[in-house]
């Protein structure tokens, strides 16, 4: 079984203690928003099932939402609009959407770990972890949060334009 509570031990033992986990979705569509999501699990906090939002089926990540929700010590969901991608850039957009998600926090973080290798703009301090949403339980439950938000949003959007199949993307 993998150990996915290195990252976040180890900033422990640094010394930080509101550690949050930040990912998003949605970068690769054609349509719709960018999301992100932010989240701090308790210390030792495990979450059976928790995984990169991308190998989980969409069942597995709804069930897993409310679960979240539950456990975590705080977590926020922040996303950047279609207009806001067009203006910026979606490199740009996804760091707005994470800087939502961190100040949607009712828990300001002390250090965040962001999956990729770009550091966004936080305002705190920030390491980035390649791989991270496989690697990390925050950012894990993050991508999870992210994903899930964004299913949701895409398949109200789809209701109201079936023949675009948004529900897919």
């Amino acid at each position: 079984m993998r150990d996915l509570s290195a990252y976040e031990r180890a900033a422990a033992r640094e010394g930080f203690r509101a550690v949050c986990g930040i990912d998003e979705a949605g970068r690769g569509p054609l349509a719709g928003p960018v999301f992100a999501a932010a989240v701090i699990l308790p210390p030792g906090c495990e979450i059976a099932g928790v995984d990169d939002s991308k190998k989980l089926s969409p069942k597995k990540r709804e069930a897993l939402f409310p679960v979240i929700e539950a456990k975590a010590a705080a977590y926020g969901i922040g996303f950047a609009t279609e207009r806001e991608i067009d203006a910026i850039n979606i490199l740009q957009a996804t760091f707005l959407a994470m800087r939502r998600a961190v100040e949607a926090l009712a828990v300001r973080p002390d250090l965040a770990l962001v999956d990729g290798n770009r550091m966004p703009p936080l305002g705190l301090p920030t390491r980035t972890i390649v791989r991270g949403d496989s690697l990390s339980e925050s950012i894990a439950a993050a991508s999870i949060l992210a994903k899930v938000s964004r299913d949701r949003l895409m398949c109200r959007v789809d209701e109201l334009y079936p023949q675009y199949g948004f529900a897919r993307h």
